[in-house]
């Protein structure tokens, strides 16, 4: 309405006769201009409060358990047991709950070397997208349930085979055992053929693409052009063995449960390599910065040309024009990047407010203390009578979950993972910005000794290893110990709706005309996004 009156205000003054100057005539458009920008803006903000508010709902274990089994409690005061002190545990809900500043400097912290990771996040708001509270996720698997119990067992049997190269799953002999105790669980929920865990499925991810082609995505194998250099595929990757697993001692995982530093480090290989086994791929993820691995495959794509671009791009069959700053190269690492900030904005709302799970280390705790102490805590009986756990009591003496990092997980609750998600938001924002069903050039494997990448011989799409990536970097963190599955897959779900939520909402802003995206979420439907929206 205010569009018009105003759009009518200048007419009239023309009809009139009235003559005004070019300065002044320049002076109203951006007048008009700025009341466009509020009504645009004013549109998005009313886009986003018509989006359904779907319950959210936590697991329970909070309200269930009185010693907080099922809880994060790392880096707050403990008790000389290894459980938590419920006092602390309170004051970190208690600010949670107020949203004080002056409250959360008055939680109850441990050692205080490691202090907890920006609780007051989860209280952020955003611009961007809808507001990081709106998008649910189903509870987190509560701390007795099947799932767990399936999760911590794959966990357990990852730590066994960290230095197995993926391409040996098919004839290592622990690899083979996992394999085969993964399929007597009730609650297994990784990819299955035939409804069974195969050498081809295990340890990997759930998304279409995941299970096609080497197991690692082509994005971490290629050569990624960087301005005037290249980023190789070589890694600096830790050396094999137990002496680079940690807190597998009481003492090791209180002083890091508490907050503290045991001073021990990572050893690592002095040559760099490619990614192939679970431990090179965790250790990318344990120094990587915030969507380091989405960036690199933006820039590998945009090295492709406009043919890799989506087919639905305006600008593939301008005749005078090709897109930049919108529908090209700057508008797609500025989505990008916001989808990365939004989506960990939604991941610690979910952490904080939300599921506060703890983390497998803690739950290694239990683990510890039922079967070597005898103190039933109600851990499910498939992973208490699971043979993996004997396996990991020969190679540590103890039951404690054996971490790929000294200081084991982050000091940020478990449920979603923040690299899930940020990895979800912006590897659904590729898909949407390039052509999924786009072959990558020349794609790459290991040769069967692991000691250099050969040529694939089969054809990998944009689209599948966008999802393979994103499945790596969520899963890799699995493999540091840090991370159960379902942190991952759920997360990738989570920053997919955010994704989608940014891209409506840029919808509103640019001039082109746009019909929209094609994507393939994350469970294989095809869906229409970012059409061009006006404002009212």
């Amino acid at each position: 309405m205010i569009k018009k009156i105003c759009l009518i205000f200048v007419l009239a003054s023309f009809v009139s006769g009235y003559s005004i100057s070019d300065e002044k005539f320049f002076h109203i458009r951006r007048a008009l201009r700025r009341i466009y920008a509020h009504t645009d803006k004013s549109s998005v903000a009313d886009f986003d409060e018509q989006k359904s508010l779907s319950k959210q709902s936590s697991n329970g274990d909070e309200k269930l358990y009185e010693d907080l089994r099922g809880s994060f409690s790392k880096s707050l005061q403990h008790l000389p047991s290894g459980f938590v002190d419920r006092a602390a545990f309170e004051s970190l809900r208690y600010a949670l709950g107020t949203g004080k500043p002056s409250d959360f400097n008055k939680i109850l912290i441990g050692l205080g070397i490691r202090k907890l990771v920006n609780p007051q996040a989860s209280l952020a708001y955003t611009l961007m997208g809808n507001d990081c509270w709106i998008n649910p996720i189903r509870p987190a698997p509560t701390f007795a349930s099947a799932e767990t119990a399936g999760e911590m067992v794959e966990l357990y049997w990852t730590v066994l085979v960290r230095d197995v190269p993926f391409n040996d799953f098919d004839t290592n002999a622990t690899a083979l055992a996992a394999i085969a105790e993964l399929n007597t669980l009730s609650d297994f929920r990784g990819p299955k053929i035939g409804g069974v865990v195969t050498p081809v499925t295990f340890l990997r991810g759930n998304t279409p693409g995941d299970l096609t082609g080497p197991y690692i995505s082509q994005f971490l194998y290629q050569t990624i052009p960087y301005g005037n250099t290249t980023i190789p595929p070589e890694q600096k990757v830790p050396l094999p063995g137990v002496a680079n697993d940690f807190m597998t001692t009481f003492t090791d995982w209180f002083t890091v449960e508490s907050g503290g530093d045991t001073g021990a480090s990572i050893m690592h290989d002095p040559v760099p390599r490619f990614i192939r086994t679970a431990r090179d791929l965790s250790e990318y993820v344990h120094v990587d910065s915030p969507g380091q691995s989405a960036l690199s495959a933006l820039f590998f794509l945009n090295n492709l040309g406009p043919t890799a671009l989506d087919p639905n791009n305006p600008y593939l069959s301008n005749p005078t024009q090709d897109g930049f700053v919108t529908f090209g190269f700057s508008e797609i690492l500025e989505l990008t990047r916001a989808a990365i900030q939004e989506g960990l904005k939604a991941a610690w709302y979910q952490k904080w407010q939300v599921n506060r799970r703890l983390r497998p280390e803690e739950f290694g705790f239990y683990v510890q203390q039922q079967v070597a102490n005898g103190i039933n805590l109600g851990i499910h009986p498939d992973l208490i009578t699971a043979s993996v756990l004997g396996e990991i009591f020969t190679a540590f003496s103890s039951y404690f979950l054996p971490q790929a990092y000294p200081e084991g997980s982050p000091t940020h609750p478990s449920y979603p993972a923040g690299h899930a998600v940020l990895m979800g938001a912006a590897v659904t924002i590729l898909k949407a910005m390039f052509n999924e069903a786009f072959v990558i050039p020349s794609p790459l494997e290991p040769n069967a000794a692991n000691t250099v990448l050969v040529p694939f011989g089969g054809a990998l799409t944009v689209g599948g290893e966008l999802n393979k990536l994103a499945s790596n970097i969520a899963l890799g963190r699995d493999h540091g110990g840090v991370h159960y599955r379902s942190d991952g897959i759920d997360g990738l779900l989570l920053g997919e709706e955010v994704a989608i939520d940014i891209l409506e909402n840029e919808a509103f802003l640019f001039n082109e005309d746009f019909s929209g995206f094609s994507l393939t979420k994350f469970d294989g439907t095809t869906i229409q996004v970012g059409a061009k929206r006006t404002g009212t």
